[in-house]
């Protein structure tokens, strides 16, 4: 594991944070991600990760968030995995995202974490103590519901099957755990049949809410390697991409208003919130209770 200097760790968000789960900060603890999904934006030139597989870990970064956390600044809800997904494979022994949680817990803040990996279910101990004091969602990116198709799109993820099970056991620890739908790949997953087992098994395992985006979004490096594993993968597929979208960067999927219907039709038969305003509300509102009695 190689260590990278850093200077700060907590960012303040620059755009309005109800418009992407109510965060109001944003931290990165780790450079690069090696679960090597073939479509992660991450990749892009804009974000200047070179060697994005290779993870990295920033030196003294619990440190440097503990001075950022202690200053006087406005309580709010902490994103988490944006850029490099907080559990990689170094986090089971380095435990860096655990002591994050910590720290967010003991200053008072809340947590927006995005994760593929099943190993977030060693630390619902702090995530319950965080539900208990402040805000709190967890979001398992899952894009496929058929665990062979997964592994070539994620092949260093969790499986799908283990993230709708961490689902669960977040779900019955009180926790408000959902999905991130996305992206959703245009003519790979994309089927209705996809659609519909992702909804179905996110009811089977307890998900408060599933939140997607019909399409993907390629750029400069990330374009560049999305067609490579294209041609590895899916090769019949490769010449249809170039087709029907050129070099555009936001790649809608075809037939996208019906199956946007779709998705919310089958999400509200089952009571899952979809839309970006309820998801916000519906987790802030978890500890609005609480928080009223303390005040009595």
């Amino acid at each position: 594991m190689d260590y990278i200097p850093a200077k700060t760790i907590l960012q303040k968000v620059k755009f309005d944070g109800n418009l992407w789960f109510g965060i109001d900060y944003n931290i990165n603890l780790y450079k690069g991600c090696n679960h090597g999904c073939i479509y992660c934006d991450s990749r892009s030139a804009r974000y200047f990760i070179d060697d994005f597989d290779r993870v990295r870990v920033k030196e003294n970064g619990l440190g440097i968030l503990a001075k950022e956390l202690g200053r006087k600044i406005p309580k709010g809800v902490i994103g988490l995995g944006a850029m490099s997904d907080s559990y990689n494979p170094y986090e089971k022994k380095l435990q860096v995202t655990r002591g994050a949680l910590e720290l967010i817990e003991t200053y008072g803040f809340g947590v927006s974490l995005e994760t593929k990996s099943d190993l977030i279910t060693r630390d619902i101990d702090i995530l319950k103590r965080i539900s208990e004091k402040s805000s709190c969602i967890i979001k398992l990116s899952i894009t496929a519901s058929d665990d062979v198709l997964a592994r070539k799109i994620e092949p260093s993820a969790s499986l799908s099957s283990k993230r709708f099970a961490a689902i669960r056991k977040l779900s019955d620890n009180g926790i408000f755990a959902g999905i991130l739908l996305m992206p959703v790949l245009p003519l790979i997953t994309d089927s209705d049949e996809n659609i519909i087992n992702i909804v179905n098994l996110a009811h089977e395992h307890g998900a408060k809410f599933i939140y997607s985006l019909f399409g993907v979004t390629l750029r400069d490096v990330q374009r560049d390697h999305f067609f490579e594993k294209l041609a590895q993968y899916f090769p019949e597929l490769e010449r249809e991409y170039f087709t029907m979208y050129g070099n555009r960067y936001q790649c809608n999927v075809p037939d996208m208003a019906r199956k946007q219907a779709l998705f919310a039709a089958e999400c509200e038969k089952y009571g899952i919130l979809y839309r970006m305003a309820d998801i916000v509300a519906g987790y802030k509102q978890v500890n609005s209770e609480p928080e009223q009695l303390r005040l009595f």
